[in-house]
């Protein structure tokens, strides 16, 4: 098979390392990749916007698989396009991928097909908005309605804090059109995880679980990002609430989904937290995570292309799993996820007992330099949770004492336990 992967982060070069490992894939295009990619694929300078060369590119190189990584080409109908020139190309429509470019229609549909969530209301102008926010209390959360990169979200635990980001977002639109309109939400307390799957319809497949983790520095503080790392699956989540999570919140998903008319074909990720009332959703994203799917992906022991395929063609792809861990750490630019310098040389040792995906790195004289807030992530698989993240951390002292770089030291420490097989199928 001749495979495109589209997108240029640590999600699409973990998914070019988990295709290259298939022995029916004879070449993989990273369009446009990133330096990183290069050790596993052809890299093409095409941007992910550029739906017209996409498809001439597809053609002209009989390309049989496109996996479309980022979120905003989904929106902006990329999977349409392809499907209209007849390529096979796995992602949900325009339409579909809503349930990830709008929070107020996740929490709408989530609402109707009564699946479990925070309480909530929406908002377009400031005033009302703070009057909610009074009336309920902190600590609260207050989201911009459209895509924002993982930045969109406030947990304000003060009533001033959730005004002042709904006048950030609202009053002062910092998120630009992804602001114009917000959801404020009740703050849900438990401990968070991803559950993703492989949809098409109806039909859900489910992966292990995942725990990212979304605030830049220790002790979980300071402001959201993208993710600073992740360990699969979660230890300590009962067999129980698992199953719940997939029969009353994948399954229910993909069933709305069907019946609204957008029926959803990709991958489903449901962001979650174990309430003590059980699962229920924070959100929806109509693609892979990013940093979870560096830890899922490896830990997965089909051919990735195939399941693909059976997905897209309707049949069970059977997913096996190893009875393993993975955990990986995001090295980030200093500053991210603010302002941050780029063309930072990046030390890249090579390592038996760890792996590396690079998310914004780009090759120069010296070797890597950083183009990017979240630069790679450093991984290792091992069996237990607490050896995998004692290979990672011990690969990550070569960056101790850089000012260009940080790394959150306390990625899955509050789960340390023996890495459970509950999960495994």
């Amino acid at each position: 098979m001749r495979v495109m992967v589209i997108g240029r982060g640590g999600r699409e070069h973990s998914l070019a390392q988990t295709l290259a490992k298939s022995p029916n894939v004879s070449t993989i295009y990273a369009v446009p990749g990133n330096a990183g990619m290069e050790q596993v694929a052809e890299c093409v300078a095409i941007p992910e916007t550029d739906q017209a060369q996409l498809v001439a590119f597809a053609k002209e190189n009989e390309v049989d698989l496109t996996i479309v990584g980022p979120e905003n080409p989904l929106l902006d109908g990329l999977v349409d396009r392809f499907q209209e020139a007849g390529l096979k190309v796995f992602g949900p429509s325009s339409e579909a991928a809503l349930i990830e470019g709008s929070k107020h229609f996740a929490k709408q549909l989530m609402a109707k097909y009564e699946i479990p969530t925070a309480a909530y209301e929406a908002f377009t102008e400031v005033e009302p908005a703070k009057a909610y926010i009074r009336g309920k209390g902190a600590p609260i959360v207050v989201k911009a309605d459209g895509l924002a990169a993982g930045k969109g979200v406030v947990v304000a635990e003060t009533v001033d804090e959730a005004c002042e980001a709904v006048e950030d977002m609202l009053g002062n639109g910092q998120f630009g059109d992804a602001s114009r309109e917000i959801v404020v939400e009740e703050f849900l307390a438990g401990e968070e995880f991803s559950l993703m799957a492989f949809v098409n319809g109806r039909n859900v497949y489910p992966m292990i679980t995942a725990k990212d983790h979304k605030r830049a520095f220790e002790g979980d503080q300071g402001p959201n990002t993208g993710g600073m790392g992740a360990f699969a699956p979660v230890p300590d989540l009962a067999e129980s609430d698992y199953q719940f999570a997939v029969s009353s919140i994948l399954q229910p998903t993909a069933d709305a989904m069907v019946e609204e008319g957008r029926p959803f074909v990709g991958i489903l990720y449901a962001g979650l937290i174990q309430t003590s009332a059980g699962p229920k959703v924070i959100e929806f994203n109509a693609r892979f995570g990013d940093p979870e799917t560096q830890v899922v992906l490896p830990l997965l022991e089909n051919d990735l292309d195939q399941v693909f395929v059976d997905v897209l063609e309707g049949r069970d792809p059977e997913l096996r799993w190893s009875r393993s861990t993975c955990a990986g750490v995001v090295v980030a630019s200093s500053g991210y996820p603010g302002a941050y310098e780029k063309g930072r040389p990046v030390p890249v040792i090579e390592s038996n007992h760890v792996f590396v995906t690079h998310a914004g790195t780009e090759k120069a004289e010296q070797g890597y330099v950083s183009s990017g807030g979240r630069v790679l992530l450093v991984g290792a698989q091992a069996e237990r949770l607490p050896e995998a993240l004692e290979n990672v951390y011990d690969y990550m002292q070569q960056f101790d004492g850089n000012k260009d770089f940080f790394y959150r030291r306390d990625i899955g420490l509050s789960s340390i336990a023996p890495a459970s097989s509950r999960h495994v199928k």
